[in-house]
């Protein structure tokens, strides 16, 4: 069996007729895992509740994986050969896709906050270790291999190949408050958690020595702020490119349907610098793309983002970006030329600026980080006590190393965000109807 192919836990199951590839096999379990269902109910950019439109955690990965599927198709006519020899394949990206936000926690970063603030003693908590330590341990695919995703796959979900310990880079004070407590001092470093480094192990075998050492290298930061990891495999930047086009394009919409976002601050902030870069296809159609985007006919608006999208998937190609690795996986990586790398990132600091930092998008923010933090108090105030069966035996287990946090952020970032609402209504408002934490 190819390596890449292999899985951490070998099941004896034989399923007569079944000639499905493993990754199809992973995109099966991907899919009708209780973690990607959770999506639905949990914080895109726009709080859910705000509206019936905008999109969700799993609108946001369902349509990740059809830009990654049109990432594929462009790259596999682009580059036949290299395609071939990169053994590119369809149903790994959407795999990667669909699972690429499986691990944040409810209300988005503000439950990220709240979780990496109550770990920072523990290990911490960081979204994307959130997923490797779902699709590796906890969804109970098995019975302590999670998902038991081939390696290929699990490698391409792990964006930043190195732990939050060594990554870390800034000592704010722990003990204050829960409404002190600062997101700008507990942004998590992007990272895995020490917790799993058995699985990351496993993951790297492979790997000659050099290779090893040098995808888990990082940037040092010197500016106070966290290290950054600079390595990621061929697959992985594939799902990140149309995670990327994903958020900056279609998050873009939901701003401009509900008038969170102005014309002329569009125009300003992402129209001019493109109309001001370098020669590209973008810089000529995208004053007529603008008007189309704020226009009050609907189809227009849906017209120009499919513009958007595809030029934005038809630039990107493959390149010998690290040659310093001698595997292919490592060595090459998809991306995009720079004039529409740079558009892309005007996209991006125009909905970050614009829509998440909106103060009625902070609050909303707030009051989920709020929130999180109180349910982590509650349960980690008396485990044996209150916390669900299933999840108290984990404790236990988990206690006896020393590991018991880590579990009750395991259970607490796998909540919806109406499910972790109403846990704390029943917890701490009297007169809320009860109900029952599976």
């Amino acid at each position: 069996m190819d390596i890449w192919a292999q899985r951490p836990f070998v099941q004896n199951i034989s399923r007569i007729g079944d000639h499905r590839s493993p990754f199809q096999r992973d995109k099966a379990r991907i899919l009708h895992s209780a973690a990607f269902r959770r999506l639905q109910a949990k914080t895109q950019v726009i709080g859910v509740g705000m509206s019936d439109f905008h999109r969700t955690r799993l609108t946001h990965s369902l349509e990740a994986s059809q830009i990654g599927q049109g990432i594929t198709a462009q790259l596999r006519q682009k580059h036949e050969a290299l395609a071939k020899q990169l053994e590119l394949d369809d149903f790994l990206i959407e795999a990667l896709c669909l699972a690429h936000d499986i691990g944040h926690p409810p209300f988005g970063h503000g439950g990220e906050i709240a979780l990496h603030y109550k770990m920072a003693e523990h290990g911490g908590f960081e979204g994307n270790g959130q997923t490797f330590r779902i699709v590796t341990k906890l969804e109970p695919y098995t019975e302590d291999y999670g998902m038991n995703l081939s390696r290929r796959s699990i490698l391409g979900l792990v964006k930043y190949p190195n732990t939050i310990e060594v990554l870390s880079n800034t000592s704010p004070a722990t003990g204050q408050t829960h409404r002190q407590v600062k997101a700008s001092d507990w942004h998590p470093p992007k990272g895995l958690y020490q917790d799993d480094i058995d699985r990351f192990d496993w993951l790297l075998e492979p790997l000659s020595a050099e290779d090893r050492q040098l995808f888990c290298d990082y940037a040092v930061n010197q500016a106070g702020k966290h290290h950054k990891t600079r390595f990621k495999s061929f697959d992985c930047s594939i799902m990140e490119l149309a995670d990327d086009i994903a958020y900056s394009v279609h998050d873009l919409e939901d701003a401009i349907v509900m008038g969170i976002v102005t014309k002329d601050a569009f125009y300003n902030q992402v129209s001019q610098p493109i109309l001001d870069g370098q020669e590209s296809h973008l810089r000529s159609i995208i004053e007529k793309l603008t008007g189309q985007l704020f226009s009050d006919k609907h189809h227009e608006r849906k017209d120009a983002i499919g513009a958007l999208v595809n030029t934005l998937i038809t630039g990107i190609y493959i390149d010998v970006t690290h040659e310093e690795f001698t595997l292919d996986l490592l060595k090459y990586n998809a991306v995009l030329p720079e004039p529409l790398a740079n558009a892309l990132n005007y996209f991006k600091r125009f909905v970050f600026k614009n829509v998440i930092s909106k103060p009625e998008i902070q609050l909303l923010e707030y009051k989920g980080q709020q929130l999180v933090m109180e349910l982590f108090e509650v349960f980690a105030s008396d485990p044996e006590r209150l916390l669900p069966e299933n999840t108290r035996m984990r404790w236990r287990s988990a206690e006896e190393q020393g590991r018991g946090m880590r579990v009750i952020a395991d259970y607490i970032s796998g909540m919806t965000d109406e499910f972790a609402a109403k846990l704390y209504n029943n917890l701490f408002l009297p007169k809320s109807a009860g109900i029952s934490p599976a």
